[in-house]
């Protein structure tokens, strides 16, 4: 499973406003990856635009004005910051997903008001007067331990899933993460399908890409060459191919923005 300080799908990191991010207490480790509070408070006029490409999973999110679940995204993603303000989240696990929507492809690239309006009272009042962040985290971390249902047995075949696509290298094709689980491809699928949202095959690419973008940006000693064969990538083409198509941007160019 990815870990706190997991840089992967942060595009720009120095863009980032006061960033917290909090491992889950252990009895929510098979149903939250982590939780996040960014804070941000910017001079009138001043906007701070935040590109991520986000992990295949679905968020939660307490802001001032309530809570949002996120659902899986198929490309990069956005947000302008202006003002002041908080959020408080949590990255959900496919075991997760049963006790917060019964059907998270219909959310797939969109958000949906959730009702949790005691979750909203307390992660707000626990951020008021700049309080540390781990009040909030231990505010929501409550609140998921009384609401979020323990993983079943699919939900923690599906953490299995995700924690093999996440991070072995040499998972790119469906029928590896299969044959890794001892279950049939369909299996595989439809695991994805119903707890993260996505194709499996969504899922690969989408880590890989995040590991390329890191790549890119920490090691100007590697080529692109290298990064795509590194990752499995058939050739330095097919990489630049999944660059344009989901970031809009060639790699070469990514790098540049990071070299000034």
């Amino acid at each position: 499973m990815a870990q706190p300080d997991d840089p992967r799908g942060i595009l720009y990191p120095s863009r980032l406003p006061s960033f917290h991010r909090e491992p889950p207490p252990d009895e929510l480790v098979g149903l939250v990856r982590w939780f996040w509070v960014p804070r941000w408070n910017l001079r009138d006029g001043e906007v701070s635009r935040q590109e991520i490409l986000p992990f295949p999973a679905s968020i939660l999110v307490v802001e001032p004005d309530g809570v949002t679940l996120h659902g899986p995204t198929t490309g990069a993603s956005h947000r302008e910051l202006r003002g002041r303000g908080w959020a408080v989240g949590a990255s959900l696990r496919p075991a997760a997903i049963a006790s917060v929507h019964p059907q998270i492809q219909a959310i797939r690239d969109d958000e949906v008001p959730f009702d949790a309006p005691d979750l909203r009272r307390h992660v707000a009042d626990a951020m008021a007067d700049d309080a540390p962040p781990a009040r909030a985290v231990a505010r929501f971390a409550a609140w998921a331990i009384a609401r979020l249902t323990p993983p079943d047995e699919a939900g923690r075949l599906a953490n299995a899933m995700e924690d093999l696509i996440s991070t072995d290298r040499g998972i790119v094709r469906v029928e590896h993460v299969a044959e890794r689980l001892g279950v049939t491809v369909r299996t595989v699928q439809r695991l994805a399908r119903s707890h993260v949202g996505v194709p499996p095959l969504a899922m690969i690419r989408r880590y890989r890409l995040q590991e390329a973008a890191q790549r890119l940006r920490e090691d100007p000693t590697l080529t692109i060459a290298a990064i795509a064969a590194g990752l499995g990538y058939a050739d330095q083409a097919h990489l630049a191919t999944d660059f344009r198509t989901v970031l809009g941007l060639s790699p070469s160019s990514y790098r540049g923005r990071h070299s000034r």
